[in-house]
Parts: C-alpha cells; structure tokens; sequence
C-alpha cells in the first residue's frame, strides 16, 4: 500500500516538456540529445526532430546537444512547448 502511495505522489512531481528541434533552415534534427540539466534523464529526437521528456518539478532548464552543433541550455520557465 505504501508504494502504491509513494508511486502515485512521484507522478505528480513531475513536469513534461516536448517540442522539435531544427537546422537554421527548418530542417529537423534527428538524434539531438535532449537532457534534464543536473540530472541522468534525458531522451534523442526522432526522425521528425521531436521529443517529448519528462522529468522532476526542481529542473530548471533543458540541455541540448548534438554533434556539429553548441550545446545549449534552454530555461523551462514553465513552458510545456520548447522548439530549438
């Protein structure tokens, strides 16, 4: 019963962010790294350059990177949508 509890209050301290990430010309972006700053958790874009990532309400900011490219923080300011 106690995990049950534990598991249902985890649920919701949780925020989830998803959005695309492209080139300069609009192209997407497949196998851009996607990450929780100051945590393991992250995901890649897909062929289409979306990700969706979910992750403790105490982050602030998303990490993207990708070979050829900076990487660059992005502040999550309570957004839902975040496009790179």
């Amino acid at each position: 019963m106690i995990m049950i509890l534990l598991s249902y209050q985890f649920t919701f301290a949780q925020q989830e962010v998803s959005g695309t990430v492209t080139d300069e010309e609009g192209a997407p972006l497949i196998g851009v790294n996607v990450l929780a700053q100051g945590t393991t958790i992250g995901t890649v874009t897909d062929l289409d350059g979306s990700y969706t990532l979910a992750f403790p309400d105490e982050v602030t900011e998303l990490q993207f990177s990708y070979t050829g490219y900076a990487t660059q923080s992005i502040a999550i300011g309570g957004r839902t949508q975040i496009d790179v």
